[in-house]
């Protein structure tokens, strides 16, 4: 059975702490190599040289652990998307370069690395609170450029707003959740652009 959580899995101790990110940084080594699965709390602490119970006092469990590296994944790639954004001068071409973005983004920090992929898998699996704060905050970001976009004129008015955006979110799902995008490698480079431009002529005023 699937382990879903209404809310993240709160850290324990300083956030900022050496140790935590300490942790971290050997549990991604673990999780990529044994997979996130068959890891074990135990296992992190023996290759650290801690106890069990000294980890327990940074994170509460292991998925609290896979929450703050899946985040701080999802956190890198929104801010190489933001910069992309930033750089475009108009709606219609911030939606290309979210479309872009998002993609190559995606594909080199979930696979091109290999590392986080089997973690952000089992997230995406198991619909972690992680997971389900970041789908919103891509549909935020996308209801802000339709927005920008109809008060600008670029963009029709008539289809309800929510609807639109929900409508281009599933278009780019296959190209953001790992699971599905393990499916696309060979439409990853050529996808953005078609699907951005099929998207933009549906949006025509």
């Amino acid at each position: 059975m699937k382990n879903q959580s209404s809310s993240p899995a709160p850290a324990r101790g300083p956030a900022d702490h050496e140790v935590r990110n300490q942790i971290v940084a050997v549990a991604i080594d673990h999780f990529s190599h044994y997979g996130y699965e068959k890891t074990t709390v135990s296992d992190l602490a023996k290759s650290i040289g801690f106890s069990k119970a000294y980890i327990y006092k940074f994170f509460e469990s292991k998925q609290a652990i896979g929450e703050v590296i899946c985040a701080n994944c999802m956190q890198q790639i929104e801010t190489e998307v933001s910069a992309a954004i930033a750089e475009a001068n108009s709606p219609p071409e911030k939606l290309r370069r979210m479309f872009k973005a998002f993609t190559e983004a995606s594909l080199r920090l979930l696979f091109n690395e290999r590392k986080l992929y089997d973690i952000a898998a089992t997230a995406a699996s198991n619909r972690w609170q992680v997971v389900l704060d970041y789908e919103v905050r891509i549909q935020k970001l996308l209801h802000d450029v339709l927005q920008e976009g109809r008060q600008a004129g670029d963009f029709e008015r008539k289809t309800p707003l929510d609807e639109t955006v929900t409508a281009i979110y599933l278009v780019m799902r296959p190209y953001l959740n790992p699971l599905l995008l393990q499916h696309s490698f060979d439409y990853t480079e050529d996808a953005p652009s078609h699907l951005s431009s099929l998207v933009l002529r549906s949006l025509s005023p």
